[in-house]
């Protein structure tokens, strides 16, 4: 469809398209850690859940002042598994974010690697003994831009331009986490995702584990 009949078609229906605001920088490295390897190489792709898993934060402007929002994504599904807002980026937040997807998913026993980009929280010794004590095998993009962590500032953007824009101004760090609890359930339960053929994440995960049972069966009866 040519650009002029979409825009319109929404002016007609009254529709406005989300425009993204201005930056603030969240990833900030530490030239003095040392990073782990890349095992992603920019593929953001699974064959199953809690196979790999991508971490990132992001910002929000309050009346409070800034706050930040970090993520923990499986990207099988693109299924939201931990989540956190705080008023700093100190590790702990981040770290909070695992401990929640690690409480969610509990995927001990499984070959899984978390990916996130170079900043400090992430390279932070606390933050890979977590991971280290899951059994977690940690993996850093090794380029230094977005593009290395891409899955990641997707979900970012698709958070910022479908809650937090249209909704703000934003006044307390308590409305910001209510209003993303919503939008966490909503997106993993209902938002249809393209790349996981026009399904929410937690019908896409559903629909892997009966064929899983279903092949498990066969083979038994085989």
């Amino acid at each position: 469809m040519a650009r002029c009949t979409v825009e319109r078609l929404m002016k007609r229906l009254g529709l406005e398209g989300v425009r993204r605001g201005r930056k603030l920088r969240t990833t900030i490295p530490d030239p003095a850690i040392s990073c782990p390897l890349d095992h992603v190489n920019r593929k953001f792709r699974a064959d199953r859940p809690n196979q790999l898993w991508v971490s990132d934060f992001t910002y929000v402007s309050a009346w409070q002042g800034w706050l930040y929002v970090a993520f923990v994504i499986d990207v099988f599904a693109r299924r939201l598994v931990g989540w956190r807002v705080s008023q700093s980026m100190q590790t702990d937040f981040v770290l909070d974010a695992l401990e929640q997807a690690l409480y969610a998913r509990q995927p001990a026993g499984q070959k899984l690697i978390h990916h996130s980009d170079r900043g400090s929280q992430y390279l932070s010794i606390r933050y890979t003994d977590r991971l280290t004590e899951a059994g977690i095998e940690p993996s850093v993009g090794s380029k230094g831009d977005s593009y290395d962590n891409a899955l990641a500032e997707t979900i970012n953007g698709l958070y910022k331009t479908e809650l937090i824009y249209p909704r703000g101004p934003w006044k307390t760090r308590e409305s910001v986490e209510i209003a993303t609890l919503q939008w966490v359930h909503w997106f993993n339960h209902q938002r249809l995702l393209e790349p996981i053929g026009y399904i929410p994440p937690a019908e896409a995960e559903a629909r892997y584990w009966r064929l899983t049972a279903t092949q498990v069966s066969n083979d038994v009866l085989l």
